[in-house]
């Protein structure tokens, strides 16, 4: 996707203008390869400015979203401006972060003493053969329910359809299925 020697503007002011001019959503590589191009120059911009790799990753998403919404609502004025309107982004969003660090500074300093200390025990260590062994324990239609629910991350309506179920049927055998599987890790005995 690079810029035809013809056009005197450079690629990201061609991906802006083709991603203004579709329908929202419509131009994905579009989006995609602007993304990809502008990624790593807000990036080093975040760690210069931010001096911090994760709020420099915060930055490229913040405005990288910000860029999108606006091209997508046809709402950016001149699209072959595209990496001025990035960088001036970029600024005003480093300008916010700075401000929010500022705040939480000062509200440390005023009630950082009345803060609880927070318990940072490990979380305990969950015994896996324990619970394949309660999950393989419980009943067919019940286990489905949690496979589907919570490995294949579906919710109540397409289990319901894939199980010829209602959805509040399968909330109803989600929920004691549940019960079943945390009495029976918690408590050693099969279900």
């Amino acid at each position: 996707m690079d810029a035809d020697a013809t056009d005197p503007l450079p690629a990201e002011a061609g991906l802006a203008r083709r991603i203004a001019s579709a329908a929202p959503g419509v131009d994905r590589a579009a989006e995609a390869e602007l993304c990809r191009r502008l990624a790593p120059r807000i990036r080093r911009y975040g760690l210069r400015h931010l001096r911090d790799a994760e709020a420099a990753a915060d930055l490229v998403q913040i405005v990288l979203m910000k860029l999108l919404e606006k091209l997508r609502a046809g709402g950016l004025r001149d699209p072959d401006q595209v990496v001025s309107f990035v960088f001036g982004t970029c600024r005003l969003v480093v300008l916010d972060l700075r401000r929010g660090d500022i705040r939480r500074e000062r509200l440390l300093e005023a009630y950082g003493e009345d803060l609880a200390i927070a318990d940072i025990a490990p979380p305990p260590r969950l015994d896996q053969a324990r619970v394949e062994r309660c999950l393989q324990a419980l009943p067919e239609r019940e286990r489905a329910v949690l496979v589907l629910t919570f490995h294949e991350d579906r919710d109540a309506g397409e289990v319901a359809g894939q199980l010829g179920l209602t959805a509040g049927n399968v909330r109803v055998i989600r929920h004691r299925a549940l019960a079943r599987l945390r009495d029976c890790v918690l408590g050693g005995e099969a279900a």
